[in-house]
């Protein structure tokens, strides 16, 4: 099930997103670039509509995933 971004307060949205950075490691090659960048980078990418939140039921998980 995909989770509308309006339907999400603000620190919800920026604590979930941290969640994920995290989970996704901080890696990015050879320039380093900030847990609140690559926050903000996601962020950004979720208003632009490029990827959703989608809530797994079966598993009750959260991801954040390229748009279907």
């Amino acid at each position: 099930m995909i989770i509308p971004l309006e339907s999400i307060d603000e620190e919800t949205l920026q604590n979930l997103v941290e969640s994920f950075v995290l989970r996704e490691g901080t890696d990015y090659g050879e320039v380093e670039i900030s847990l609140q960048e690559k926050v903000d980078q996601i962020i950004e990418q979720l208003r632009a509509g490029d990827i959703v939140i989608e809530y797994s039921e079966e598993h009750e998980s959260i991801n954040i995933i390229q748009k279907p």
